[in-house]
């Protein structure tokens, strides 16, 4: 029950007809435009991820100088 090749060429031959091939090549375009645009979305958001994860192990180290002084408070 598979599709022979004289099959697939009438359907792709009659896609051609009914939309022309200027429309097929447009949609081909919008849908490579939506792909570039999903990939550079999931960039966007592992790069936000990565900024917000830096973020927080900074907030969670104490300063440097911040730790001398609360050392130097508590010796006295």
């Amino acid at each position: 029950m598979g599709l022979s090749v004289w099959q697939i060429l009438l359907v792709v031959l009659l896609l051609v007809l009914l939309f022309g091939r200027g429309k097929i090549s447009d949609l081909m375009g919008d849908m490579a435009k939506g792909i570039k645009s999903f990939k550079s979305g999931l960039a966007d958001d592992s790069d936000e991820k990565e900024k917000q994860a830096i973020e927080h192990k900074e907030a969670q180290q104490p300063v440097a100088h911040e730790t001398a002084q609360e050392n130097a408070t508590t010796k006295q």
